[in-house]
């Protein structure tokens, strides 16, 4: 845009509106490397600790499809339940910034890798656990878990086996998620020379993470729980992998009513 000026770094930023540093948020990047982690391990895409008193989730969408071998024909109807995909498996011990709920110390969670006609957000399904790891391991595992066969899932919906090494971080909001007294001011605020505007700093970390803030590309669509309460951020699966031209599967939750209720939402670029 003409008589634009340089985007300004968040340190600086910091310092002109102090109230845009009250808005950091603690994330925990979890910075996934291909590999192969066991079942007992902190993991995208890897081996789940299930255990066997319950059966493995299925899809039984009637009307999930793919793409196929055509990227151009989306008519191949997939028939019939499909089984769910492992996405994620957090340890508390790995994620020590994750708040987990009472007598629970892992997080699971799995999706359908196909698409949904029916579904006005198209994407994954997901189921979300808390779990007890000494408590799976007591009762034993799920001897087999069963994998969707070649052309039963969109590849670009299932992340290749990987480690995590969890590292944390400072995270602030996309200008989406600004408080709107601030977004008003902004210009003033910054002194800037005539004719010149900024757009708000790009701070916001993207990556698969645990807390922090959404990466909106879209307008931000905070979820309510039933009883009204916004939902706060849980986490965000993005990057890497590739999820169509989805920019993210963010995740939230509500720590004040029983049960922790979740939903999720997704944007596209």
């Amino acid at each position: 845009m003409p008589g634009d000026a340089p985007e300004l770094p968040a340190k600086d930023l910091r310092t002109l509106i102090p109230e845009y540093a009250g808005l950091a948020r603690e994330t925990t990047l979890l910075n996934p490397e291909p590999g192969d982690p066991g079942v007992r391990e902190s993991s995208l895409g890897g081996k789940l600790l299930w255990p066997a008193d319950e059966p493995w989730p299925y899809c039984a969408q009637e009307d999930h499809w793919t793409f196929g071998s055509d990227p151009s024909n989306r008519t191949e109807i997939v028939p019939g339940a499909v089984p769910m995909v492992p996405i994620l498996q957090l340890f508390a011990r790995d994620v020590p910034g994750l708040e987990f709920p009472e007598g629970k110390d892992l997080l699971q969670l799995v999706w359908c890798a196909l698409m949904h006609e029916q579904d006005p957000r198209l994407l994954v399904m997901p189921q979300l656990y808390w779990r007890n790891e000494a408590e799976i391991v007591a009762g034993g595992l799920l001897s087999e878990i069963p994998e969707v066969s070649e052309g039963e899932y969109d590849e670009d919906n299932v992340p290749e086996p990987s480690t995590l090494s969890p590292t944390t971080a400072e995270d602030y909001p996309r200008w989406l998620d600004l408080p709107k007294d601030m977004w008003e001011t902004w210009e003033p605020r910054l002194r800037l020379p005539a004719g010149h505007s900024v757009w708000p700093p790009d701070s916001n970390l993207i990556g698969t993470k645990v807390g922090g803030w959404p990466a909106w590309t879209q307008p931000a669509d905070w979820p309510d729980c039933e009883s009204g309460h916004r939902m706060e951020h849980l986490l965000t699966i993005t990057g890497d992998i590739q999820l169509g031209d989805c920019g993210g599967v963010y995740f939230f939750q509500c720590r004040r009513c029983p049960g922790q209720p979740w939903d999720w939402r997704f944007d596209c670029h």
